[in-house]
């Protein structure tokens, strides 16, 4: 008899899980180099031991991100960087593994290493960080990543492509992490003095959103109506009884 309930509980966890994403992407959609993400959403049956009754519950499969580029806009800062083509820029967490990230608003600590936005060092294509001499002038970062000053090649950023996009998984702070090896970045070109927006779509989320919020409120409404049935059969039954 709870069957129906507990179906409508199984589509609600769902769609919360849903509407936390579609949140977290409205949140970022002037993040620069972020990637919205998606739910995909599969069936689930479950029978009985006796094989009877059933049930087709909904399962959170996991996440999917789109893949378009965000619009490159010019900043004019020559630590600045936007990628065109599928590549990201290694990136290096507090542990030392390499993560990977569209995200190129650049800077440099009082050591003059070169980190990120989030504070973490940008990896140079031999994973290691990279150090801005003090009094450099003339910073140019070309198609490849290499960076150079008055003097001469300094470095050259980590920029890797991946065979299939969806193996890299979101850590927060528009940073990826994958178990995929990294590929040369073969299609891939460095803009200096330029940043990817993200590529959050704002009307289709908020869109999305709604449709969540309605769905949710639905399902709500059917429980509740289910639920007193059910309370109404049971006060019948002990009447009777």
């Amino acid at each position: 008899m709870e069957n129906s309930i507990y179906l409508g509980l199984s589509r609600q966890m769902v769609l919360r899980n849903n509407m936390d994403i579609v949140a977290n992407n409205i949140a970022n959609m002037n993040t620069s180099g972020y990637r919205a993400q998606n739910l995909m959403f599969e069936e689930y049956v479950s029978k009985d031991k006796q094989d009877f009754d059933p049930m087709s519950f909904v399962y959170d499969r996991g996440q999917y991100k789109d893949t378009a580029p965000g619009s490159l806009t010019p900043t004019g800062n020559p630590l600045d960087i936007a990628l065109t083509g599928p590549g990201f820029i290694g990136v290096q967490e507090p542990g030392g593994a390499i993560a990977y990230s569209r995200a190129g608003s650049l800077q440099t600590d009082a050591a003059g290493t070169l980190l990120n936005s989030a504070g973490y060092p940008v990896a140079s294509a031999g994973g290691a960080s990279i150090v801005i001499p003090q009094g450099s002038t003339e910073i140019k970062i070309d198609a490849r990543g290499v960076i150079s000053n008055q003097d001469g090649q300094i470095g050259q950023i980590m920029v890797a492509e991946f065979q299939n996009l969806q193996t890299l998984k979101p850590l927060g702070d528009t940073l990826y992490q994958t178990t995929e090896a990294p590929l040369p970045a073969e299609n891939t070109h460095v803009k200096q003095g330029m940043l990817e927006g993200s590529n959050v779509k704002p009307i289709i989320e908020m869109t999305h959103m709604v449709e969540t919020l309605r769905s949710y409120q639905s399902i709500q409404n059917v429980l509740q109506t289910e639920n007193d049935r059910l309370r109404g059969a049971i006060q019948k039954l002990t009447r009777q009884g």
